[in-house]
C-alpha cells in the first residue's frame, strides 16, 4: 500500500516527521511499520513535547528507590517494605464511553503496580466533569462513577480517596485520572529491562481483540464533532480476568523465573516490546501468528496495535518456561512463548515466517521527536473586589451558597459505590483529608491523598503549581503522616497553543520549587496532552498524587471535631486573600483575579509543627485549610461529627467576609482539649508558629459571636441536598 499524506495524517504523524521515519529507515515504512511509529511517537506514548520539561523535576531522595522511567515509582518505608504508584489519565475513552474508559483506566493503573511485583492495596481517582447543567454531564458522571466501582469493586482493592469536581471548562473533554497503591518487599521488586540473547519472550493473560487500537493515537489529539464516532477504539476491561492475572504474576514472581515484565498498555504489544527492548539495548523478534486471538483473522497491523486489557509481556529465565506454564494454566490464563530477544537492536516482526516488519529500536525510543515548543509566561489577570459589596452578604448566606455548591456539597453518593474495606486494612477512608491504609500484618500504615486546582493554575500556573504541592503535603501532615513522595498526572491543552504551553512550563516550575523545598520527590507520573475540543481546551489541570508514612499506627486522628468544649487553634496567618476563592465564584460569579500567596517556609515550618503536634498526642483532630477558607474547614469538621462551635470575633481583620473565606495558604484547623491547651500554645511559641485560638466546641450549634448561629443539622441537610436536586433537575 502506499502511504498517503491523508494515511500520515489518519496516524497522528506530521508530515516532517514522517520525512524522519524515512531518514531512519533509509526507505518508506510499510503500513504496519507506520502503525508502530504512530504508536510510540505520539504524544502519549513518547511525551515529545513534555520531555524538555519533566528533565527539570526533582526525581530523587534517601526514599526513593526507582523515579520516572518505569512503569510506576517505588520509595522506602523500611523494614524492607516498599510502596509503588502512580496515577495516569484515562480523559478521552472516558468521555467516549465513560463506563469502559474509567473501567481500563483503573485496570490500566493496577497492571502498572503489580507488574513490578506489589499487591495492590488502594486506589485513588480524580474525576473533573463539565457544567452540572450541561446535558452530557449527568450521564458521564455516572458512567465514570460506575466505571471505577465496577472494576475496582470486582477484582477487590478498595477505593479509598479522591476528588469530584465540576467546571464548565470540561464540558467536552472530561478528565478520568486512575491511581493505584502497591505494597512490595524490596528485595522481590521487578522491572521492564530485558538482558540476555534468545530470552524466551512470553504473552500471558488474555486474548487479543480489535478493541483499543490506536487508543494511544486518541489520547494524543484534540476532540471534534465526531467525537463518538471514535468509541472502537475504547478498551473494553473485565476484572475478574485481570484479579486471575494478577494471582498469576504475583505467584510467578516468588522465585526468580522473570527477568523482565511489562504491562501491555497503551499501544499494546507495540509498547510493551519496544520498552523493553530499548532499556535493555536489544532487539525483540516476534511471531505475531502465535499471538492468541479473540477474533478471526486479524492482521499484524491489528495485533501489535490492539490494546485490549488484562495481558503482560514477560521475558523468562532458560528453562522456567514449563513451571511458568503450569502457572498460567492453573489460572485459566493463555501462555504462548510469542517470541525471542535478540542482539540485532530491532523490533522484527513476523508472520508465518515472512517478516512484516522491521525497524530499529533506537528508531522508536530515544529517535523520537523531542520539541521544545514555544510558549509564553501568564499575566495574571485583575480582579477589583468591591469591599462594601462583601460587606452587603451575611456570613450565613455566604456560607449556604458555597456549602450548597456542586464543588462543595456531600459527595458521599458518590463513594458509597466504592468498596472501601475490601482487604480489611483501610483505617481511614474518603471523606478525610487523606485515607489511611494499614501495611498488613504490621503497626505501619501509609496515608494516600489527591488533589487539583484549576483555577489557580489556570489564573497564575506558578503559583497554582506551588499550591497544589502544598495542599497535598497539608493532607497527608494532617493525618499524622510524613509525605514522602508524589506521583503526578499533567492534564493540559494543545501544546501546539504557546498560551498551553506556557501553561506547562510555568506550573511544572511552581511544582518544581515546591517539591524541592519540601523534599518531596516525583517518582511516576503521566502528561496528558491535547484535553480540548475544537479549539477549546480545558484549564490546566495537574493532578498531584501523594503518599504519607505513619510509622506506628495509632487510633486515626481524624478530620471532623471529637468532643465539646475543646479549643480550636488557626496554625498559619490569615491575611484574607478573596481572589480566586470559592465565595467570590458562588456568590458573585467572579472568576478574576490571582490566587493567593504560598510561602514555603511557612508551609514546611507550619507542617512539621502541626506534625510534632499530632505525633506527640496533643491534638484531638486536624484539618487543613482549602477551598472555600476557614469558614468551611470549620463547618467540614462541625456538620459530619454533630459537634457545634462557637468562634469569636477575629482580632486581625474587620472585614470578616475576607476572614472567614479568603484562602491564604498554609493553615491547619487543630482541635486540642482542654489538659493539652497549654502544651499546645507553649510548642507553636517555641517553634515561631504564628497561630490564634479562635474559640470551642459545643453542642447542636455553628456559631460565630454576634454574626450567625446555625443548627449544624440543617447545615449538615444544606451540604447534602445538591445530588438531590441534580438528580430532580436532570430527570425532567
Amino acid at each position: 500500500m502506499q502511504i498517503t499524506n491523508k494515511i500520515i495524517e489518519k496516524h497522528g504523524l506530521k508530515i516532517d516527521e514522517y520525512k524522519k521515519i524515512q531518514k531512519l529507515l533509509k526507505r518508506d515504512p510499510n503500513l504496519l511499520e507506520l502503525g508502530i511509529f504512530s504508536a510510540m511517537w505520539n504524544e502519549h506514548c513518547s511525551y515529545k513535547s513534555s520531555r524538555i520539561h519533566l528533565k527539570k523535576l526533582p526525581t530523587k531522595g534517601k526514599q526513593v528507590i526507582q523515579g520516572p522511567g518505569e512503569n510506576a515509582g517505588v520509595i522506602d518505608i523500611g523494614d524492607d517494605d516498599a510502596i509503588i504508584f502512580k496515577i495516569e489519565s484515562h480523559n478521552h475513552p472516558s468521555y467516549i464511553e465513560p463506563y469502559q474508559g474509567a473501567a481500563t483506566g483503573v485496570g490500566g493503573i493496577l497492571r502498572d503496580v503489580f507488574t513490578m511485583g506489589a499487591r495492590p492495596i488502594a486506589l485513588l481517582n480524580s474525576i473533573h466533569f463539565g457544567a452540572p447543567d450541561h446535558p452530557k454531564t449527568k450521564n458521564l458522571l455516572n458512567g465514570v462513577v460506575s466505571g471505577i466501582g465496577g472494576y475496582g469493586n470486582c477484582i477487590g482493592v478498595p477505593t479509598v480517596a479522591g476528588e469530584t469536581k465540576f467546571n464548565e471548562t470540561y464540558n467536552e473533554n472530561i478528565l478520568v485520572n486512575a491511581m493505584a497503591v502497591g505494597h512490595a518487599k524490596k528485595s522481590k521488586i521487578f522491572y521492564s529491562k530485558a538482558k540476555g540473547i534468545n530470552k524466551a519472550v512470553v504473552y500471558v493473560g488474555s486474548k487479543t481483540g480489535r478493541d483499543g487500537i490506536h487508543g494511544a493515537s486518541m489520547a494524543s489529539a484534540e476532540f471534534d464533532e465526531n467525537s463518538d464516532e471514535k468509541k472502537p477504539t475504547v478498551q473494553v476491561g473485565d476484572p475478574f480476568t485481570e484479579k486471575l492475572l494478577l494471582e498469576a504474576c504475583l505467584e510467578l514472581m516468588k522465585d526468580d523465573s522473570i527477568i523482565a515484565i511489562q504491562d501491555m498498555g497503551a499501544a499494546g504489544l507495540t509498547s510493551s516490546s519496544v520498552e523493553m527492548a530499548s532499556k535493555g539495548s536489544l532487539g525483540i523478534e516476534l511471531e505475531l501468528d502465535k499471538v492468541p486471538c479473540r477474533e478471526e483473522n486479524m492482521t499484524p497491523y491489528e495485533m501489535m496495535l490492539s490494546e485490549s486489557q488484562e495481558r503482560m509481556l514477560i521475558i523468562l529465565e532458560d528453562g522456567k518456561e514449563e513451571r511458568a506454564k503450569k502457572i498460567f494454566d492453573k489460572w485459566d490464563l493463555d501462555f504462548v512463548i510469542i517470541g525471542k530477544t535478540t542482539n540485532t537492536k530491532n523490533l522484527t516482526m513476523k508472520y508465518k515466517n515472512i517478516i512484516h516488519g522491521e525497524i530499529p529500536i533506537d528508531a522508536l525510543a530515544t529517535k523520537a521527536p523531542i520539541y521544545d515548543r514555544k510558549w509564553i509566561r501568564k499575566k495574571p489577570s485583575k480582579c477589583e473586589v468591591n469591599l462594601k459589596n462583601l460587606k452587603k452578604i451575611k456570613l450565613e448566606e455566604g456560607l449556604i451558597k458555597v456549602l450548597s455548591s456542586p464543588n462543595h456539597s456531600n459527595k458521599s453518593w458518590i463513594t458509597n459505590q466504592y468498596d472501601q474495606m475490601v482487604m480489611c486494612d483501610t483505617v481511614q477512608r474518603s471523606g478525610s483529608d487523606a485515607a489511611i491504609i494499614r501495611i498488613h500484618n504490621t503497626e505501619k500504615a501509609i496515608a494516600v491523598t489527591v488533589d487539583s486546582s484549576a483555577n489557580y493554575c489556570k489564573s497564575h500556573p506558578i503559583s497554582g503549581g506551588k499550591q497544589i504541592v502544598c495542599e497535598n503535603w497539608r493532607n497527608l501532615i494532617s493525618v499524622g503522616a510524613k509525605p514522602l513522595a508524589i506521583t503526578n498526572c499533567l492534564n493540559f491543552g494543545n501544546p501546539e497553543n504557546s498560551e498551553i504551553m506556557g501553561e506547562f512550563a510555568e506550573c511544572l516550575s511552581g511544582i518544581k520549587e515546591a517539591c524541592e523545598f519540601l523534599n518531596y520527590p516525583i517518582v511516576s507520573g503521566n502528561v496528558s496532552f491535547y484535553n480540548g475540543t475544537n479549539k477549546k481546551n480545558i484549564f490546566p489541570t495537574p493532578v498531584i498524587g501523594g503518599v504519607g508514612l505513619i510509622s506506628k499506627l495509632k487510633k486515626p486522628i481524624g478530620q471532623y471535631f471529637k468532643a465539646e468544649n475543646s479549643f480550636i487553634i488557626v496554625v498559619g496567618k490569615t491575611f484574607g486573600h478573596i481572589e480566586q476563592s470559592c465565595f467570590l465564584k458562588e456568590n458573585f460569579s467572579i472568576t478574576d483575579g490571582s490566587p493567593p500567596e504560598t510561602n514555603l517556609t511557612n508551609e514546611k515550618n507550619n507542617g512539621e509543627a502541626v506534625l510534632n503536634l499530632i505525633n506527640k498526642d496533643l491534638v484531638l483532630t486536624a484539618h487543613d485549610v482549602s477551598s472555600g477558607g476557614l469558614i468551611i474547614g470549620l463547618c467540614e469538621m462541625s456538620i459530619y461529627s454533630g459537634v457545634g462551635i462557637k468562634i469569636n470575633k477575629p482580632k486581625i481583620l474587620s472585614n470578616l467576609i475576607e476572614y472567614f473565606f479568603g484562602e491564604d495558604q498554609g493553615r491547619y484547623i487543630l482541635e486540642v482539649n482542654t489538659e493539652n491547651i497549654n502544651k499546645v500554645e507553649k510548642i507553636l511559641k517555641s517553634n515561631n508558629i504564628y497561630y490564634e485560638n479562635i474559640g470551642k466546641t459545643q453542642s447542636k450549634y455553628f456559631e460565630i459571636e454576634g454574626e450567625m448561629k446555625s443548627d449544624i443539622n440543617e447545615l449538615y441537610k444544606i451540604n447534602n441536598q445538591w445530588y438531590n436536586d441534580f438528580n430532580a433537575v436532570t430527570n425532567k
